[in-house]
């Protein structure tokens, strides 16, 4: 499929899903969703891929809706409810993907944009980009799960603040609160987030799929979760990588993963 409002990379292990409406600050339409889809898919079922960067083209990762095409007024009901949908429905591909999903906020995460980075498994922000949540301020209200995940990352009193009361972050706070997991000074920012991906690539890849899958999974009880764990042990110990992880460590050397 061709992109009009994404730019799908990749180089070597690491895809990226560049958002690129720069015009409108990488505001979502309904094509965005339906092809930043189409993308988490395609780098899913690529074996070479081991990790997925989001980012944004320009000085925004995403601001949200694009609110001059909801003001046209030209959807039908069908389409709106269409359109919230993919909302859901990105997010949740981005939990459920097999692949490490890093947002690299390089801009403004409002909206959509900062639902998208909480189902991210990390979130890297440059220290002046700002995210928040201004559903609530404007009348309407968030989706993609946010109510669930934002609590487990920053506690719920905190969530509560920073939904209700709508207020902007900056990376640095979204650090100290455990929202972000690095924050970087904007000249230090690219580097920064090749660094953080290749540290990521460079894990073996079932073990990585395995620890996402229980880590984000938050309705197992503790028996269930140990069974759970259990099995990702025994499965990750019938493959290549397990052998090449032993090897290394007794050679003392780091190990070479090859997802197999």
């Amino acid at each position: 499929m061709a992109y009009e409002t994404i730019v799908y990379t990749v180089t070597g292990p690491l895809a990226e899903i560049r958002f690129n409406r720069p015009h409108r600050l990488n505001a979502v339409v309904t094509e965005f969703y339906t092809e930043v889809i189409d993308a988490l898919n395609r780098a899913e079922q690529d074996n070479e891929v081991r990790a997925i960067v989001l980012t944004g083209e320009g000085r925004a990762f995403c601001v949200g809706a694009d609110l001059k095409e909801h003001g046209a007024g030209t959807r039908t009901e069908l389409e709106k409810l269409d359109y919230l949908i993919l909302g859901n429905d990105v997010c949740e591909r981005m939990i459920k993907n097999k692949k490490v999903i890093i947002a690299a906020v390089n801009g403004f995460a409002l909206g959509a944009g900062a639902e998208m980075s909480c189902a991210a498994d990390f979130i890297l922000m440059k220290d002046v980009a700002q995210i928040g949540f201004p559903e609530v301020s404007i009348g309407t209200h968030l989706g993609g799960g946010v109510t669930e995940i934002l609590p487990r990352l920053v506690g719920l009193a905190k969530a509560k603040e920073l939904i209700i009361t709508g207020r902007r972050i900056d990376g640095t706070e979204a650090e100290r609160i455990g929202l972000a997991t690095r924050v970087f000074a904007e000249d230090a920012f690219d580097e920064g987030v090749a660094e953080f991906a290749a540290t990521i690539v460079s894990k073996a890849p079932y073990s990585m799929g395995f620890a996402k899958d229980l880590l984000n999974d938050m309705h197992q009880d503790f028996n269930a979760r140990l069974t759970s764990e259990l099995s990702a042990l025994r499965t990750c110990m019938l493959t290549q990588d397990w052998q090449e992880g032993v090897t290394a460590f007794a050679e003392k050397r780091s190990p070479i993963f090859i997802g197999k």
